[in-house]
């Protein structure tokens, strides 16, 4: 099952742009996404990577077009992230065509099969907030959206 999801994936954001991400830089641009202006700092906390690692990471989405580093206001010695038009067109094309696979998908199942399907996802996704922070604190559910 998860082979199939990654595969379904994996065609949505190859075709989203001419400039395909890896997915450590899809976390990224994800990240971004929700907490705008972080710092390189706090994103390898959440990344779990090294600051050498993490800066690579930006670097290369800077070169695409996707990051823009601004430093901090707070403090001269801090860089912020964040996303460019670039990069929110570049999200918003690729759940565009994630979605597009995922609809085509779910259509050809038979309607016994869809419903399953949703009663499970459900499940699943009380599960997985009842054991992780995703979703914690946020009353809209972009998090489901973006996963």
């Amino acid at each position: 099952m998860i082979e199939l999801l990654e595969i379904l994936w994996e065609r949505g954001r190859d075709a989203a742009s001419p400039a395909p991400v890896s997915s450590s830089q899809l976390r990224v641009l994800y990240i971004l996404e929700r907490d705008e202006g972080i710092n390189l700092r706090n994103l390898g906390r959440l990344l779990g990577a090294a600051p050498s690692s993490v800066s690579r990471l930006c670097d290369r989405l800077q070169a695409v077009g996707f990051v823009e580093r601004t430093t901090s206001q707070t403090s001269r010695r801090e860089l912020e992230l964040w996303l460019t038009p670039s990069g929110r067109r570049f999200l918003a094309e690729l759940r565009a065509r994630r979605e597009v696979a995922l609809r085509s998908a779910i259509a050809a199942m038979p309607p016994a099969a869809r419903t399953a399907l949703t009663e499970g996802l459900a499940g699943f996704r009380t599960a997985v907030r009842g054991t992780t922070d995703l979703g914690a604190d946020r009353p809209d559910d972009r998090q489901a959206r973006s996963a």
